[in-house]
């Protein structure tokens, strides 16, 4: 695997362990996330990490297979550029239901 391809990939599994830690002394619960905006300010820039990490995998190398790359980078341009229209139940839906998933097929891709 390509050195610079490895250490995108260890972004995107240091954002979500970063996320991940935000959650640790305090309940991963939407109520919580919705009212602590510190909170989603970080999980946003993680998110951010993840999507730009995300779009230069995809640029130098099309053999890496992650489920929903090109949303990820998506999602990203849509904080960066749409950030008046970011909802905090889609950042939850992904944080809940994309991340562990993404975790779990970067940790794959780096133990080859």
């Amino acid at each position: 695997m390509d050195v610079e391809v490895k250490a995108w990939l260890y972004d995107i599994l240091n954002a979500i362990n970063e996320i991940e830690g935000f959650f640790v002394n305090t309940p991963k619960e939407f109520q919580y996330y919705q009212s602590d905006l510190r909170t989603k300010r970080a999980v946003e820039r993680n998110i951010e990490i993840i999507g730009e990490a995300m779009n230069r995998i995809l640029k130098k190398s099309n053999s890496i297979q992650i489920s929903n790359a090109r949303k990820l980078v998506d999602v990203r341009n849509r904080i960066i550029h749409g950030y008046d229209s970011v909802s905090d139940e889609v950042i939850w839906g992904i944080l809940v239901r994309h991340l562990p998933l993404l975790q779990d097929e970067v940790e794959k891709l780096l133990g080859e």
